[in-house]
């Protein structure tokens, strides 16, 4: 392949990932963001499994979002291999199996609580052995099961931000971006690991956690948008 080819074979990788993990953000954004944190309430296993009742339809697009989110995760976990594996094979082949492990893996598999949850919460008949408060507990202990989930699959996520964030500071782009993407990194591992084995200090680590994500996967999804669309308008020889 001449310089030529592989250049726009670049930029069409950059185009394509930075619009793949734009819709991540906020498919998975809005499900997590706005749909579980509008209907569940911490503590109150009836108002949450009446939230998630009387919204069935709403709790159901939160799962499917979520799918959709996870399917595109372990594309981009490929697209990014291929656009940093020259600043490190084994680098970058382990950052892009962390990122297939968290989300398309244990991401998926954790939406089973979240069906769970709305399965108690609706009370078929097959759960006819289990009066009203017991299902409506187990709707919330199903969430809080998938809320665990979440951490765990955080904790390999935020170990493939760390490896991405050296990647990117050893290739030509800005080093503040690798940077960002390393604090990323921490603020996972800080939230999954303080959730565990420090109750108490969920609610700062989870504005932590949003705060140092925001900086560093909002940014990076800005800097291959815009790298992707006007690299060539730009007339650029490499990806600075």
């Amino acid at each position: 392949m001449n310089p030529l080819q592989e250049k726009s074979e670049r930029k069409a990788y950059m185009r394509q990932t930075g619009l793949m993990y734009l819709l991540v953000i906020v498919l998975a954004g809005f499900s997590q963001g706005y749909i579980r944190s509008s209907l569940i309430v911490p503590d109150d296993a009836v108002a949450t499994s009446l939230n998630i009742s009387g919204e069935e339809g709403l709790f159901r697009l939160g799962l499917g979002l979520d799918l959709i989110a996870f399917l595109l995760d372990a594309i981009i976990s490929i697209f990014l291999f291929k656009l940093f594996r020259a600043y490190g094979q084994t680098l970058a082949l382990t950052a892009m199996v962390l990122r297939l492990l968290a989300h398309p893996a244990i991401g998926s598999l954790n939406l089973l609580n979240h069906y769970l949850a709305l399965q108690a919460a609706l009370a078929p008949d097959f759960l006819a052995g289990f009066d009203g408060p017991q299902l409506q507990s187990m709707s919330l202990l199903f969430m809080e099961a998938h809320r665990t989930g979440y951490l765990i699959a955080g904790v390999f996520f935020g170990l493939h931000c760390l490896l991405l964030g050296l990647l990117l500071y050893r290739s030509p782009v800005p080093g503040w971006l690798g940077i960002l993407m390393i604090m990323a990194g921490i603020g996972y591992e800080m939230e999954a690991f303080g959730d565990f084995l420090f109750p108490g200090n969920e609610a700062w680590l989870a504005v932590l956690v949003g705060v140092t994500a925001v900086l560093g996967e909002v940014t990076l999804t800005a800097y291959l948008l815009i790298k992707g669309f006007l690299i060539s308008k730009l007339n650029a020889n490499d990806v600075r």
